[in-house]
């Protein structure tokens, strides 16, 4: 505890953000459908968040390095806190389209601040209780976010300046550090085609995150409004899988640790996760149930990413582990950018439920692409990279969570 005093300004800071950024994506789902817009216009609408987010990992390195990590810091919260006043102003799908790309753009570059600095501050002693702190921040600012939806109806303007209002007060903290500024870094990456040969899982395990997660927290706030609950229970729905993650990848994790080819980890991982969608789907469920089953599929469902990058660096040469976690970065993030597009054309024509048979479809292909691996390569190596638990990051905290050439091997393993 006494190694994150240091950063604890900035760690205050991310959780001033994460819980306006977890309040304003579940709060336009629930508004969305509240409009009556159909699930192919919400679905756009949240994919444009993704797009950004992707679009700002390239765009927002050269902003930072130009004016500096506070004042950038100070652009891109202005900027998102303004983006949430005028959604509150111009309640139209294009409008809000237009304006959700923006968020994502600053949105990552928010990110990619924070994450920077507490990349400078992490010695080898420390990176893994860092990064293990700024998880926890994570985790606990989306769920806490959730709650605040209960505050004021949706239908009001109340609730968007909530969230302008947390993302302003969010450079409070981030301002008054006196963490030195670090220098900005572009992520490396390594080519698709060798990261394929390496690991092939592990490409489609990051691609089927990102379409499933994304549809999740795009999707999901509409679904519960569609399915009949009010503030208090789509926050509680969101909360359910949110905590469900946070409190399962490690065990999770751990079991992956110990479990020998993580290939046979992740199928199963997956082929779990897609059953629990799919019995949520056809089930007639009553609302405690529900929210069971949303607890056991995001404690599943969200361990899929860091299960995935284990896996790849299990097969990754020392040298590689950094270029390899920003490739899977950026597959996770286009695979993002199509899951509330999918997911809402889902909706559309079969009802909210159907975000479920997305969730299903989506994680049943991955374990079926898992299986067929398994299949034509049954000999994979042990596994032998860490576990870190996670949530989609930016590539500025890559350092944080790439393992050291100690931790793994000296020569990459064969194509599995």
């Amino acid at each position: 505890m006494k190694r994150l005093l240091p950063i604890s300004s900035l760690l205050f800071g991310v959780a001033l953000l994460l819980a306006g950024n977890g309040l304003f994506g579940t709060l336009l789902g629930v508004r969305s459908a509240a409009e009556g817009w159909s699930g192919r216009a919400i679905g756009l609408m949240m994919s444009a968040y993704f797009a950004g987010f992707l679009l700002g990992t390239f765009v927002n390195p050269r902003i930072i390095t130009r004016v500096g990590h506070i004042r950038a810091f100070a652009i891109f919260a202005a900027l998102a806190s303004s983006a949430a006043l005028l959604q509150g102003l111009l309640v139209h799908p294009l409008a809000w389209l237009l304006l959700r790309l923006l968020t994502g753009i600053c949105l990552v570059g928010l990110y990619m601040v924070v994450e920077s600095w507490l990349n400078a501050q992490a010695e080898p002693s420390t990176r893994g209780q860092i990064f293990a702190g700024y998880m926890a921040v994570n985790f606990g600012g989306l769920a806490a976010g959730q709650t605040l939806l209960a505050l004021y109806p949706v239908q009001g303007f109340e609730l968007f300046g909530v969230t302008a209002m947390l993302l302003s007060l969010s450079l409070v903290p981030v301002a008054l550090t006196s963490v030195a500024q670090p220098a900005v870094t572009q992520a490396p990456h390594l080519s698709l085609r060798a990261l394929y040969t390496l690991a092939p899982v592990g490409i489609a395990g990051a691609v089927g995150s990102g379409l499933a997660l994304s549809a999740f927290w795009g999707m999901g706030p509409a679904a519960a409004q569609q399915l009949g609950f009010e503030g208090r229970g789509v926050a509680a729905f969101m909360s359910a899988a949110i905590l469900g993650g946070a409190l399962l990848q490690l065990p999770i994790g751990r079991w992956s640790d110990r479990g020998g080819d993580r290939r046979r980890v992740l199928f199963l991982l997956t082929l779990a996760s897609a059953a629990t969608a799919l019995g949520l789907f056809l089930l007639p469920l009553e609302p405690s149930l529900l929210l069971g089953g949303m607890f056991l599929f995001g404690g599943l469902a969200f361990a899929i990413y860091p299960v995935s990058i284990a896996l790849t660096n299990d097969r990754l040469r020392p040298e590689d582990l950094l270029r390899g976690a920003g490739s899977l970065l950026l597959l996770h993030g286009a695979g993002a950018v199509l899951g509330p597009f999918l997911a809402g054309l889902l909706m559309e024509w079969l009802g909210p439920t159907a975000l479920m048979l997305h969730f299903a479809l989506m994680l049943g292909l991955l374990a079926t692409y898992a299986a067929w691996r398994l299949w034509i390569s049954p000999q994979g190596p042990e596994a032998h990279t860490p576990f870190q638990p996670m949530v989609r990051t930016t590539p500025a905290a890559l350092e944080l969570i790439a393992p050291t050439p100690e931790d793994a091997t000296p020569e990459a393993g064969p194509a599995t």
